[in-house]
């Protein structure tokens, strides 16, 4: 009997539709895929607290043309995404640094368009079918490692240490057969 395929792409698919649906249905999850994303960043407040900028909800309509079209016509595949946002403006009493509601405006604001994933798992990008592939990522701190004696003819051990932050350049350190200590920045000397 033989082993039935299993769908290779399924894992990104579901991955990105996760990410972009996780707003809607009857029990929206916060914190996840694009809605967690704008909860991550509202509400915004000014400097002295008189305006409150409120994340409402999202909305992803239908892209404008189907993928073969976009392929045609040498355009990205992609939805509209609208965002409404609720603006709060405060009144302060400046005696006892009360605040009131003064204002509230709620409106739909068009935050650029999303990239859609293909049924097949890639993108249409400018017309051309891109795959997106997943790197792997070093995690952060110091490593350190050496030569086990096969770098130098005289078998001294070359000791090196890269220190990898969360974000940002990483820095290596080198030993050269003379002690004398290397630095580099993104491994450029």
């Amino acid at each position: 009997e033989v082993a039935q395929m299993p769908n290779l792409i399924e894992v990104q698919k579901s991955s990105y539709d996760l990410f972009l649906n996780s707003g809607d249905g009857p029990a929206p999850r916060d914190g996840e895929g694009l809605k967690g994303t704008f909860q991550s960043v509202f509400p915004i407040r000014d400097f002295n607290d008189t305006a409150v900028l409120e994340f409402v909800k999202y909305e992803l309509e239908h892209p404008k043309y189907d993928v073969e079209e976009c392929m045609q016509r040498d355009m990205t595949y992609a939805a509209p995404l609208k965002v409404t946002l609720r603006l709060i403006v405060f009144e302060v009493d400046e005696e006892t640094g009360a605040r009131s509601v003064k204002d509230i405006k709620e409106q739909d604001v068009y935050m650029g368009d999303m990239p859609l994933m293909t049924p097949h798992g890639t993108f249409v990008v400018n017309g051309t079918e891109r795959v997106i592939v997943s790197q792997m990522h070093r995690s952060p701190g110091v490593f350190f490692d050496h030569d086990k004696g096969k770098t130098h003819s005289s078998g001294k051990l070359l000791f090196t240490s890269r220190i990898i932050p969360y974000r940002g350049s990483w820095l290596d350190f080198e030993f050269d057969a003379k002690d004398i200590v290397y630095a580099r920045i993104d491994r450029r000397r």
